[in-house]
């Protein structure tokens, strides 16, 4: 059974193994407001060693691995998505305090892309240091948010 998201309480319910719980709640409330505003979707996340968590977790690290040769060391604990408007958005939340969406227009010639935000008090990955440059965004509910992202080029 999945946890929607409520962005009005937040909750690290399903994240507590994180040394960044907190700041990784504001930031998946972040992404549930902005779809129930956007879209008026609600964000339902599963855990990522479910059947549907570990099937989204893969479809991530397979983009990851294919467009830039990027494995993700620390350990997936959810995974979401949702199709909204012809666009498949599937995120993933990493105990570190990583939280990656991918966004994929099912239509020919759409928006691809991979985003990388990173939980306010967490480093940045090693395995993302030297390849990207990360913007930072205040968030009422995630305090600071440092992103950064990539298009995708390949079908998947």
């Amino acid at each position: 059974m999945g946890y929607v998201v409520d962005f009005q309480t937040v909750s690290p319910v399903g994240l507590e193994s994180s040394p960044v719980a907190d700041a990784l709640a504001g930031l998946r409330a972040n992404e549930a407001r902005y779809f129930k505003h956007k879209y008026d979707a609600d964000f339902t996340t599963e855990a990522a060693g479910s059947a549907t968590g570990k099937q989204l977790v893969a479809y991530v690290a397979n983009i990851l691995q294919s467009e830039r040769n990027i494995v993700i060391a620390s350990r997936p604990l959810e995974a979401a998505e949702l199709h909204v408007d012809g666009i498949r958005w599937t995120h993933v939340f990493y105990e570190s305090g990583l939280a990656i969406n991918v966004l994929y227009t099912l239509a020919d010639a759409g928006k691809r892309a991979v985003g990388f935000k990173l939980s306010d008090g967490m480093d940045v990955p090693a395995e993302l240091a030297d390849r990207f440059k990360f913007a930072r965004q205040k968030s009422k509910l995630a305090g600071t948010i440092r992103g950064s992202f990539f298009v995708i080029k390949g079908e998947y």
